[in-house]
Parts: C-alpha cells; structure tokens; sequence
C-alpha cells in the first residue's frame, strides 16, 4: 500500500455570485476526483487553525504533521534551504518579491504584474549582487530570484548572530505569534522594517534590510531593464518587498524515522522543497509551469508514477488555482481545476489500483476570489483507496465535503497521523 498526497495549491473558496453561489471546484467539471469521493471519504479541514490565514509555508509545515506554531522559524529560512543557499543559525533570511514602487512609498504592484521574465530577474539579482555594498554594519548578502517575481536574501554578519525579530516591508503580510499571516486590509506602501525587541541584533538586522531596499531601488529604477520595459509600457521591477525573517533552522523531526515511510516530495515552489527537504523528505523541483497545464500534468504524472517505483510515500504539490484566485478571476480557477482533474487525474488514475495507493486529495488554504487574499476557511479534503469506506457523495465540493465522514479538522497538522494511521490499517 502506497500513499499519494496531493495539495493543491489555493483550491478552496467561498459561494461566488457570478458562479450562481456555487465555488469554482463545486463548478468545475471534476469527474475523476468525483469517482475517487464515491470510493473514500471527504471532510474539512483548517490547514492551520481557525482564525489563521496562512503563507502556503506555514500550511504546508502543518500539512506534514508539524505544529507551526512549535517548529516554523519563518519562511525566509525556508525559501534559502530550498533556493539551496549554504544557511547557518544566526544568518538572516528573508522572502522576498521584486515589486513596483511608484511615486513617494506607493506599491503599484507586489508582483510586477507577474510579467518579470527569469532572464530579467536574473539580470537585476546579479547587478544587486554586484554593486550594493552594505555600508550600515560589517556584513554580506546573497539575493537570488526563485521563480518570476520571487526571490530570497540571505545576510550574514562578519561577528554577530542577526535577528529574525523585525516586521516585514512588504504590506500584504503580517507576523502573528511567529508566523507569516496573509493581511485582509492591506495599504499599498512600502514598509520600513523596524525591529521587533530591543536587542542589538534586532536593530542591525532591520538596519541590513533598509539598506539593501532603499539600494536596490536607486540602483534598479534607472537600470536599462526597467527602462526598456517603461517604455513598453510594462511595470517596472524596482523595488524589493522583504518579509517573514528567519534566523535559525527548523527543528523538523525526521517525517521517514517517525512513521517509518519512505517518503519524496515533488513540488513546483522552493518554500516547498525546503520544507521537504528539512523534514528528511527526497525532495526534487518539478519543471517551472509552462503556461500549457495539460503539458505540465503530464510530466507530473509522469515523474509521480517514476518515483512510486522507489517510494512508499510521495506528497505533490500543485499550482494553479492559487493565482487566479489572488487575481479574482473565478471563471479561470474553475477551469484551472476542471483542467487539473482532466490531464492530471485522468491520466494517473488509469495507471494505479486503489486496492494499492491511498489518495489524499486537500488544499494548503483557500483563497476566495473575492477577497483576493489566503483566508482562514477550511479546506475540502479527500482520502480514497485502501481501507477506507465509500462515502454517500458524487460530487467533490466544499459543500460535500462539510457532511462528509471525516468532519472537521480543527488543526491542520492532525492529518498527517491520521494518514499514517489509514496506511497502516490498510496494509494488514
């Protein structure tokens, strides 16, 4: 028996109007994860807990079995382990955005409108790399671009250890008792990071930030890249958006040691890899989306089935409904999800035995089109094959999913002992 856990990144939603009150997975055309509800059991589920709205970091950390609250140490760290940044206790990492700052501090854009190339990502990070000389504090720095908009800086203080206890310049997120949280009113202006204790590293540490800010910005705004792209009347990227400082890693127990798996990871994101990675999973970067999503399920289809040959246990993470969801483009997340259950779901479905693989199908949050943000509501869930029992639905959906037979789960990171438990049962 073999566990396939697969999180779909941002599916969840609310009753959208324009949808006649439905959501878009409750209006996407879903006949595959449909055939697996009528073989299994659904429920809800919150990815943290109630009345927190989740990074997808800190969801996925309580998605494989950790309490957040007990073992992030900030996304920033994450995003560098996964970036395959050289990372010590006392180094300060941040996730990062290039971002469009107009006129004053006014953000006319958190992502460049998703419009940055890699090449022109790559371009700017090396020029940073190049030219920014620290000048606030004896220290160093790395910034990498990860994927189109995103990227990680690392500082590293020539003596002393820095602090992860400052506030985030990018407006749109917050820290709530040591976690990243997606804010609902958000000010579009760029923050200064201020430290968040009275202790030296803490000053240092925000003095670091502001500094390659405000840098980067000069050095960016008038950079040929940028003025090619005014002229074309594209959004510049000159800015850097910084939040959800680490300053140590995790303390993730071993995930393969505690249940006795063998588990791999195959993800599209870097704060993904580096979750997985931490936790003892073999954890690979899935090719970037290419924009032809029945292409890119079918190489996640294919590198799945690849690596059931040599594991027992495979999580994968899936993009998609996440960015039309931010975007509050309803009609297009209901596609990307009728999408998703056709080319992939459709094709892997036909290749296994659900006598043999347990399903788990879930979100790492939602993010309701008509807030444009991660919020608190629970998540529709889905486990099928195995031991478990039929379930008296036809139609994966939240709505189901809050009669189905597995309840609510109150704590995101309730699940992963529960899988572990079903596998079991269904190996005897």
């Amino acid at each position: 028996m073999k566990l396939l856990y697969i999180v779909i990144d941002g599916m969840g939603d609310l009753p959208i109007k324009a949808l006649e009150n439905k959501t878009p997975l409750e209006t996407a055309k879903t006949p595959n994860m449909d055939s697996l509800v009528k073989k299994g059991k659904t429920g809800l589920m919150y990815s943290v807990k109630r009345g927190v709205a989740p990074e997808s970091d800190v969801a996925v950390i309580s998605l494989l079995g950790y309490d957040p609250f007990k073992f992030s140490t900030g996304r920033g760290v994450i995003e560098a382990v996964g970036a395959g940044i050289d990372l010590k206790d006392g180094n300060l990492a941040l996730r990062c955005n290039f971002a469009t700052l107009g006129e004053g501090k006014n953000i006319l854009d958190r992502r460049v409108a998703r419009s940055l190339s890699t090449e022109e990502a790559l371009e700017l990070s090396k020029v940073a790399n190049e030219k920014v000389k620290l000048a606030s504090h004896p220290a160093t720095f790395e910034f990498r671009p990860t994927l189109g908009h995103r990227a990680v800086l690392v500082f590293k203080h020539k003596n002393k250890p820095l602090s992860s206890k400052i506030t985030n310049t990018d407006p749109a997120y917050t820290i709530v008792n040591g976690l990243g949280v997606a804010e609902t009113k958000v000010n579009m202006v760029l923050k200064t990071c201020e430290p968040m204790d009275d202790t030296k590293e803490a000053q240092i540490s925000a003095d670091l930030v502001n500094e390659f800010t405000e840098k980067t910005h000069a050095l960016w705004d008038k950079h040929p890249i940028n003025v090619k792209r005014a002229a074309e009347g594209k959004l510049k990227g000159n800015v850097v958006l910084s939040r959800d400082a680490g300053s140590r890693l995790p303390n993730f127990f071993s995930i393969n040691e505690r249940y006795g798996v063998n588990f791999a990871a195959l993800v599209d994101m870097h704060a993904e890899r580096g979750i997985a990675k931490l936790a003892g999973m073999e954890a690979s970067l899935l090719p970037p989306p290419s924009g032809n999503l029945e292409k890119d399920c079918e190489i996640r289809v294919k590198r799945l089935l690849e690596t059931l040959q040599t594991h027992n246990c495979i999580y994968i993470h899936l993009k998609g409904p996440d960015e039309p969801g931010h975007d509050g483009n309803c009609h297009l997340k209901t596609d990307i999800i009728s999408a998703i259950d056709k080319y992939f779901f459709g094709n892997l479905l036909p290749e296994l035995d659900l006598n043999d693989v347990l399903f788990c199908i879930t979100a790492d949050h939602a993010t309701p089109c008509a807030l444009k943000v991660h919020s608190d509501t629970p998540v529709p869930l889905l486990i099928s094959g195995g031991s478990v029992t039929d379930e008296p639905f036809s139609k994966f959906s939240e709505k189901n999913c809050m009669k189905g037979g597995l309840g609510t789960l109150d704590y995101g990171y309730e699940l992963m002992p529960k899988l572990m438990g079903i596998l079991k049962k269904s190996q005897k």
